[in-house]
């Protein structure tokens, strides 16, 4: 009883804990935490070290130099499509007087000058009537002669009481009423000859024959509903302007008097300097569009109405240290406003350049400090990078 009493305490005195046996087991985990932190960090640098090491798969784009030409023409910040109009947007030629159409002299597409004779109708009745005309002036011209010839004798008759006051006053008046005949034959010849010419039609202005709208053998009156007069249909070629459409969210990019220019489709080696001359005052609701039109300043036959067309608006290129300043994709430009900057590519690295920015001109910002020009920029979104990380260009070899 007595040992087993006894192996029951020393049971017990080994499983008590002293106060003073944690200690040993604090300063092995502090150690440890070194350790770990110690090789966080050299896992660190070498993962960053691996990282420069690394090739970097980029877009890249060029800053740009303007040259003075190109400053002084601007930087566009907004293109859309469009169409080239006439400014009165057509001519509708009818007739005067009322004939059988004889024959036309253009065809549609043809270019004419003013003055230029276009269709030409029956014209034997005002040709008949021009020589009846000429007529009735050569029978009022001889019958005012008449009349002066019996009026000159009878003054004398008059004189010596021969004939009375009153047979006196009978030959002056009809003297007169002879020569008033005259001036109604002259105006009758004038109006014969306005009829004929009218038989002619002929071109207002310099344009081109936009459509035929009557045949040879039909019949042509003036006036008529809904112009059924009208032989020829023109457009004006010496106002020719670009028409486009641009979202209300730009349309503080445009503004009157600005500049543009007009590349239409068919050739797309011409350009077209011209300026915004109107801003339609209603946008189209359903659209959300305003239509904006540029004035053509030297049209060409190369120029034809409602042909397509890119209209690309321009801002002068402000001046920055001297000159103009350099252009750069905006997608090359990264950071905020407060710390701009932008990727460099030179010998295979990227290197980091910050930037001073000027205008923004839509597709392209200025660059106002930081770059000289020529330089290679990185653009789009790339992975994270590093300055001097090695890159390699997209596609290139």
């Amino acid at each position: 009883m007595a040992e087993t009493a006894e192996e029951l305490r020393r049971n017990l005195a080994a499983l008590r804990l002293e106060r003073g046996a944690a200690k040993p087991p604090r300063r092995t985990s502090r150690w440890r935490i070194i350790a770990a932190v110690i090789v966080l960090v050299v896992a660190a640098l070498f993962a960053l070290r691996l990282l420069r090491r690394r090739t970097a798969i980029v877009e890249v784009g060029r800053a740009s130099v303007p040259s003075a030409a190109s400053a002084d023409a601007g930087v566009p910040v907004l293109s859309g499509a469009g169409y080239v109009v006439s400014a009165d947007r057509y001519i509708a030629i009818g007739v005067r007087v009322a004939g059988r159409i004889d024959r036309y002299m253009v065809e549609e597409g043809d270019r004419v000058q003013e003055r230029d004779p276009l269709v030409q109708l029956d014209a034997r009745e005002y040709e008949a009537g021009v020589r009846r005309a000429e007529a009735n002036l050569e029978h009022a011209r001889a019958d005012a002669a008449l009349k002066q010839a019996q009026l000159a004798r009878a003054r004398p008759l008059a004189t010596h009481g021969v004939i009375s006051k009153d047979e006196m006053d009978v030959r002056m008046a009809e003297a007169r009423s002879a020569e008033a005949a005259i001036g109604q034959a002259e105006a009758a010849l004038a109006e014969a000859r306005v009829a004929l010419e009218y038989t002619t039609l002929r071109a207002p202005r310099r344009g081109v024959i936009l459509a035929k709208l009557k045949e040879v053998g039909e019949i042509a009156v003036p006036g008529g509903f809904a112009g059924s007069g009208d032989l020829i249909r023109m457009a004006n070629l010496d106002d020719l302007r670009g028409q486009v459409d641009v979202t209300e969210s730009e349309l503080a990019k445009v503004h009157l008097r600005q500049r543009a220019e007009l590349v239409p489709d068919a050739y797309a080696d011409r350009r077209y300097g011209a300026h915004v001359v109107k801003l339609y005052p209603q946008v189209d609701r359903q659209k959300g569009t305003l239509r904006v039109e540029v004035q053509i300043e030297k049209p060409d036959d190369f120029l034809w109405p409602d042909m397509s067309a890119r209209i690309t608006f321009t801002e002068p290129l402000p001046a920055s240290d001297g000159g103009p300043g350099v252009l750069v994709p905006r997608g090359a430009v990264r950071g905020d406003a407060s710390e701009p900057f932008v990727w460099t590519v030179a010998d295979g690295h990227a290197h980091r350049a910050r930037v001073t920015l000027g205008r923004d001109f839509g597709d392209q910002v200025q660059i106002t400090r930081g770059l000289e020009g020529g330089e290679t920029v990185i653009v789009g979104t790339p992975t994270e990078l590093l300055d001097g990380q090695p890159v390699k260009v997209a596609g290139g070899s």
